[in-house]
């Protein structure tokens, strides 16, 4: 709706609730802004640039009935051409995944914009975070040529993945080993292998 809170900032998953950027900062020790500053924007482009990653939702466009974050609470839901974005920029091998398979997460819709183009991911690992990858088939030079991209799907950063992070065995083992390790903790160490 374009109303910002005041630690909001006015860029990719910039909602202080949802917690992408607390966990950049905290692997990075940014040292971040949150306000709605034209300097907590550009803090964060100038981070995505300097270590060469892009951000964008999977999700084009969608309806609410309701104005919330729930990714249940879409319909009427168009998917960013993905598999495109990877065509045009060859040096793309990874994608991260801020949530799993779960209806209307990041990998679903994933696996749903995959079989438009006849592909599929196939497990490499099945502890969390989940690792697929696929093949892409692209047209280089008037040569075929086949790339592997690989997908991690990362624990989603809202509140409702507590509860699923606290039946993980490696999260159970490390709050038995130090009481005061939280799930934020789990994350930003989950996100450091892959950020």
């Amino acid at each position: 709706m374009g109303e910002l809170l005041e630690k909001d900032v006015d860029f990719c998953y910039g909602s202080y609730y949802n917690s992408l950027w607390l966990f950049i900062d905290k692997i990075y020790k940014l040292n971040l802004r949150y306000d709605n500053s034209k300097k907590a924007i550009e803090e964060r482009k100038a981070f995505l640039i300097k270590h060469k990653i892009g951000v964008c939702d999977i999700v084009e466009s969608a309806e609410r009935d309701k104005i919330d974050a729930s990714d249940l609470g879409m319909k009427n839901i168009k998917l960013r051409d993905v598999i495109d974005y990877l065509k045009q920029y060859p040096k793309i091998n990874t994608l991260l995944f801020t949530g799993g398979n779960s209806k209307n997460g990041p990998e679903y819709f994933f696996r749903k914009h995959l079989k438009d183009y006849n592909l599929k991911l196939e497990l490499v690992s099945n502890e969390v975070p989940r690792i697929h990858e696929f093949l892409l088939p692209v047209e280089v030079s008037s040569h075929k040529k086949i790339r592997r991209i690989k997908t991690v799907s990362l624990t989603s950063g809202s509140g409702s993945a507590n509860i699923s992070i606290s039946r993980v065995p490696i999260y159970k083992k490390l709050r038995a080993e130090k009481p005061d390790f939280n799930t934020f903790d789990f994350r930003v160490m989950q996100y450091s292998k892959f950020f």
